[in-house]
């Protein structure tokens, strides 16, 4: 049944996503699908991240407009409390799968906005320019919020992906040049941002023993952290009976 499920996403999503962002479809499909299996194993860790962005939107003086990059599923995200308390909410990435937007259709929310659009700044960078993949911020009137949602590994993992896949063709320093540009996309904002982000992961197997560890960052540093807390990516059972997958997530605003 979930195959059926999932094969039936994808096929409602396609037509809504437009054809640059097709292939990516399968990625946010199997993602829906993990975060079902692992909703209860989830929970704490986006409750820990829609807590962040509440404390962020705290005491701004003016609530007109909200963006959050990489809304993904928005379990993480308090899509409630920000489409009730902004004039507009926009989310970005790079699907949107029909679900999600089903979901806030039936929800009524009139304010929010969906855009697709590549965060990475790979292509600028391949094109030979200085990649600024949040620019296109400053065209965003009466912005007062700005989210980074568990987004910035997501880039590096894909923009690696890709990167090596195009040998030879990509700076040596690609994925720690657009995860900078990312961090420094944030903090060069006239607005409030929140940063909320997977930092580092470890492979632990069911005697507790770490068998690896690795930076997600590669060796960027993120701004000081307000919050910390341990996200159980891939539980015991889900990749393997042998070993889990957790990952380290800091909050910054």
């Amino acid at each position: 049944m979930l195959m059926i499920a999932e094969a039936l996403l994808y096929t409602a999503t396609l037509p809504l996503t437009g054809k640059p962002h097709r292939k990516f479809i399968r990625y946010s499909v199997n993602l829906w699908s993990r975060a079902g299996r692992c909703a209860a194993d989830w929970a704490e860790h986006e409750e820990k991240s829609r807590t962040a962005i509440r404390a962020a939107a705290a005491g701004l003086r003016q609530k007109r407009t909200a963006v959050v990059l990489g809304s993904g599923l928005l379990r993480d995200v308090p899509i409630e409390e920000l489409a009730r308390d902004f004039d507009t909410v926009v989310l970005v990435d790079l699907v949107h799968l029909a679900s999600v937007r089903l979901w806030l259709s039936a929800k009524g929310y009139r304010n929010v906005r969906l855009i697709e659009r590549d965060l990475s700044g790979y292509d600028d960078l391949a094109a030979g320019r200085q990649p600024e993949p949040l620019g296109f911020l400053r065209s965003v009137p009466y912005l007062d919020l700005v989210v980074s949602a568990n987004l910035l590994s997501q880039i590096g993992r894909g923009v690696k992906r890709r990167s090596d896949a195009e040998t030879g063709r990509m700076p040596e320093d690609t994925v720690e040049r657009l995860i900078a540009a990312h961090l420094t996309g944030l903090s060069g904002l006239s607005c409030r941002s929140c940063l909320v982000t997977d930092i580092a992961y470890a492979v632990i197997d069911r005697n507790g023993r770490t068998h690896e560890e690795a930076d997600l960052l590669h060796g960027v540093l993120p701004p000081p952290a307000k919050a910390t807390w341990t996200w159980p990516v891939a539980p015991l059972g889900e990749e393997s009976k042998d070993y889990r997958i957790e990952h380290k997530v800091i909050a910054s605003w």
